[in-house]
């Protein structure tokens, strides 16, 4: 059967990570059986952390606050998580079914795809969206 996404109630929660007017800065995106649907989201990236365990497959659009002293900014990211006990067929499956996802999430600075929960750390997510951003006037780093 092929995969669907719950549109309207993806997109509610993608508008509210995106909303400066909420704490909210995570979004998730789980399965269940054929359909994509909202899986939670809040304002502690530990609580999206959590739910990126070895029988897990998601996809989270997350907002993270760059900048330094003088000029703080948000940039925001699309993971997708594949846990290690996931089957060959569902991670193929994870990659076109990516598509329904980015119908939704469409603005975002980088993509990861990770399977290592080390991966996930908010620091290495940073330095990644630093890389990805171009030019770094961040005169406080050496």
């Amino acid at each position: 059967m092929a995969t669907q996404i719950d549109k309207e109630a993806c997109r509610d929660a993608y508008n509210q990570v995106r909303d400066d007017n909420t704490d909210v800065n995570w979004a998730a995106f789980k399965y269940e059986g054929s359909m994509i649907l909202p899986a939670g989201q809040g304002a502690d990236y530990e609580d999206f952390k959590s739910m990126c365990t070895d029988d897990a497959r998601l996809f989270a659009f997350v907002r993270i606050t760059m900048g330094d002293a003088m000029s703080k900014r948000a940039k925001f990211t699309l993971i997708t998580w594949i846990g290690e006990n996931i089957s060959g067929l569902q991670r193929a499956k994870i990659s076109t079914d990516k598509a329904l996802v980015k119908e939704i999430v469409q603005n975002f600075a980088k993509e990861f795809m990770f399977s290592d929960p080390r991966e996930l750390d908010a620091d290495n997510i940073r330095t990644e969206l630093k890389k990805a951003g171009g030019a770094n006037y961040d005169a406080q780093a050496e």
